[in-house]
């Protein structure tokens, strides 16, 4: 599962990517200083690990965390090839979540996209293209199910029909329509793979400004399409070195009083339906990202094949009831902890042990 930050060239995508991620992707002042994706891993914020570790003597502690792909910027005329516009559009396809950033700043040093009107006209630009490319992708599956469908294949009748549905639909900017007829076809869903209906959160990058904040509250006051997260990207860039405490108090000095970072992070991982469940022993306490539903024997399979393959059940308790109690076996006496089988839901926060024999 992974998110990829798309946007405009110089709208500071590599500059988010960096304070995300703590890495050194190149930053540069013209277009296309990113051509084959950055990626990265991103931890993600835990109020409980540090507890679990300390009730099990776990010297090592890893966060849960989600891959992110810093994507080459997008120009209008994309989806006909313009700049890396192919290069862009295949890669996109990996995301699970897209994270379209935003320019909200000013800089006469750092040049806006070519033609870019403001905000709302860049997020414009950007979903027209992924609309066109989804167009043609949909044209040239219609001309393959058109040429299946005349051998008198009723699954290729029922694509064909489906896919000029989801045309209909998406000409008249009905997304949302789009995803409910596709929601009924999930394996067409996955053939076509389009752009424009994938999960997207929105990342305003400020700079600390009057400027650059008044370009924001302009924008957040006209648009409606979707979550808007507020970063300001170049200051977040310069403080990822920091320890999280000492961050917290550059922010509060400079009257940024929210961690635009840990709110991204949190919902990106919410987008992606992700919940969190724990392992811990003498060695480490470990967060592990599992899909929303899954079964307590996929949980295994993450932590070990052997534990999947020798599966004979679970022990579960929740977070909150273990640290609580202090331990396992206070845990075990006030009747908090429960034995799973194979087909188990994982809850977010349980934290497993899984006994196995191989």
């Amino acid at each position: 599962m992974q998110v990829g930050i798309i946007g405009l060239p110089n709208a500071g995508k590599s500059t988010i990517f960096n304070a995300l991620t703590k890495a050194d992707a190149v930053v540069a002042s013209f277009a296309f200083s990113t051509i084959e994706p950055n990626n990265g891993l991103i931890s993600v914020p835990d109020p409980y690990i540090s507890e679990i570790a300390k009730i099990f003597n776990s010297p090592k502690i890893t966060y849960s965390s989600i891959k992110i792909l810093d994507i080459a910027g997008l120009v209008k005329g994309a989806s006909r090839g313009e700049g890396l516009g192919n290069k862009f559009l295949s890669h996109i396809r990996e995301a699970d979540v897209i994270a379209h950033v935003i320019r909200c700043f000013y800089d006469e040093n750092i040049a806006s996209a070519q033609g870019s009107a403001g905000p709302a006209e860049d997020v414009a630009t950007v979903e027209t293209e992924l609309m066109i490319a989804d167009l043609e992708t949909l044209e040239k599956r219609r001309e393959k199910y058109v040429s299946l469908s005349k051998s008198g294949d009723k699954q290729s009748k029922q694509n064909l029909d489906t896919i000029n549905e989801i045309i209909s639909a998406l000409n008249s900017l009905k997304t949302d329509l789009v995803i409910k007829i596709l929601n009924s076809s999930p394996e067409l869903q996955a053939e076509l793979n389009l752009l424009s209906i994938k999960p997207v959160i929105y990342v305003a990058n400020l700079n600390d400004d009057d400027r650059s904040k008044a370009i924001f509250n302009k924008f957040h006051s006209e648009f409606s399409k979707g979550k808007i997260v507020k970063i300001y990207g170049k200051i977040e860039n310069e403080l990822a070195g920091f320890p999280e405490e000492e961050r917290s108090l550059f922010r509060k000095e400079l009257g940024i009083e929210e961690n635009g970072i840990q709110k991204f992070i949190l919902e990106c991982y919410s987008m992606l339906d992700l919940i969190t469940f724990y392992t811990a022993n003498e060695n480490e306490a470990r967060a592990w990202p599992l899909k929303k539903g899954s079964k307590v024997i996929e949980a295994a399979g993450k932590i070990h094949t052997d534990m999947q393959r020798g599966f004979i059940k679970a022990e579960t308790v929740n977070c909150n009831d273990i640290i609580r109690a202090g331990s396992m076996h206070h845990a075990r006496e006030e009747g908090k902890v429960r034995l799973e089988g194979r087909e188990y839901i994982v809850a977010d926060g349980d934290l497993i042990q899984i006994k196995f024999a191989v």
